[in-house]
């Protein structure tokens, strides 16, 4: 061997025993070092740099994701450790712990190389459209743990020269130690798949967790947790395993279906309510969404009056038109009218239950925009509308009485 011929030719030229194998020890100790610092620089420098020149010439997108995540340039550390492992005959005191630490460090080498493949598999995966409802990065943690904890027990067989099977089946005494560790792991896991298996939450959804102050977009879906993107672009994060345990609401049906709802109501002033006289029915008639309205509902109102001979000297009497009912009327058509609200979804116009702040007329509609920013204008834009036709029926808003009601008023004169 080159080590005994080494020590021989050192001895040949007056070296004492005792020396010549330390001197030579660490002369190839020196080569060996510098052989690997070289090899790993031509694979790095050479062979990765080509690899790379080549992948950027190619026209797919994948390959270019392999280079960005560094696939290559952590495969490349593999190299230093094959020179340590073929050159470790040459010490033959420390063959054994040489060949095993260099097996160890390319099996984390190799690991890191795997994981950085899987998060190119990753980033590959999100430009597909499918990764909205079938995210996968969960998943990739998951089998990062699986790797780490396989990696570890064959290395910690490796260094002490056990079947790592052995050490694999010593650790049943310790699982309800790793079960207590991985707690949050494993339920996150399941929840994962159930989150996944039953499409509860997507990329994009907007949800509302109420526990967590989570009200926003999903941006992240992870194996530990949600991330959320509030309406304020603040970030919340949530608990994986909490989406499937707690409650939650997710806007996504709404977003689906074409329409957003409006459920908002005025209260009317009581006191405001009352029959409508033949001039106010008169003036009315003039406005072109009641027309309609009006023309067939006095024409009925007359024909049951005079059916039942009503004596009209009392409005009592009979059946007559009220200026809530007509303005009821009013918000029907203006609302069948509006290019914006959806015609063929949920549409009422209702009264609800009086109560001391007044009789609520609610308007339970959808709007065509789902845009939060569109919805809130055609909101505002219907009850602006609604609000500043109500002197016209000779309604008014309930509200609490401020102090401008309570001071007195000027006398004329």
């Amino acid at each position: 061997m080159i080590r005994e011929q080494l020590i021989s030719w050192l001895a040949d030229r007056g070296v004492s025993d005792e020396l010549a194998p330390w001197i030579v020890a660490v002369a190839l100790a020196i080569c060996v070092i510098a052989l690997a610092i070289f090899v790993n620089w031509i694979a790095k420098r050479i062979i990765v740099a080509t690899v790379v020149r080549l992948v950027r010439r190619t026209a797919t997108d994948w390959d270019d994701v392999l280079v960005e995540r560094k696939v290559f340039v952590r495969l490349s550390h593999l190299a230093p450790a094959v020179v340590f492992q073929l050159t470790a005959p040459l010490f033959p005191t420390v063959e054994a712990l040489i060949v095993n630490a260099s097996i160890v460090y390319m099996l984390v080498a190799g690991m890191y190389a795997v994981f950085a493949f899987l998060d190119a598999a990753t980033d590959i995966y999100q430009k597909l459209d499918i990764h909205k409802n079938r995210p996968i990065k969960g998943y990739i943690q998951v089998a990062k743990i699986l790797i780490v904890i396989g990696v570890a027990i064959v290395a910690i067989g490796i260094l002490l020269e056990r079947d790592p099977w052995s050490l694999l089946a010593g650790l049943g005494a310790a699982t309800a130690v790793l079960l207590l560790v991985f707690r949050d792991t494993i339920l996150s896991l399941v929840a994962s798949v159930q989150i996944s298996a039953n499409d509860m939450v997507r990329l994009g959804d907007w949800i509302e967790v109420p526990r967590y102050g989570a009200d926003g977009d999903v941006v992240d879906i992870s194996l530990h947790t949600v991330t959320v993107q509030n309406w304020d672009k603040t970030l919340t994060t949530v608990p994986t395993y909490s989406l499937f345990s707690d409650s939650f609401k997710n806007w996504r049906g709404m977003e689906a279906s074409g329409g957003r709802r409006i459920k908002r109501a005025i209260h009317i002033d009581q006191s405001t309510i009352r029959f409508a006289t033949s001039d106010e029915i008169t003036r009315w008639q003039k406005y072109q969404l009641l027309t309609p309205y009006l023309s067939e509902r006095v024409a009925l109102v007359e024909q049951w009056n005079r059916d039942h001979n009503v004596d009209d000297s009392e409005l009592i009497n009979g059946r007559r038109i009220t200026n809530i009912g007509t303005f009821r009327a009013y918000c029907v058509a203006y609302l069948k009218a509006h290019p914006m609200v959806h015609q063929k979804m949920t549409f009422l116009v209702r009264q609800l239950k009086p109560t001391a702040e007044g009789l609520p007329i609610e308007i339970y509609v959808f709007s065509k925009d789902q845009a939060w920013a569109n919805y809130e204008s055609i909101q505002a834009d219907i009850f602006d509308h609604l609000l500043a036709i109500l002197p016209s029926f000779d309604l008014k808003v309930y509200q609490y009485p401020s102090g401008s009601d309570f001071q007195p008023r000027p006398t004329a004169g």
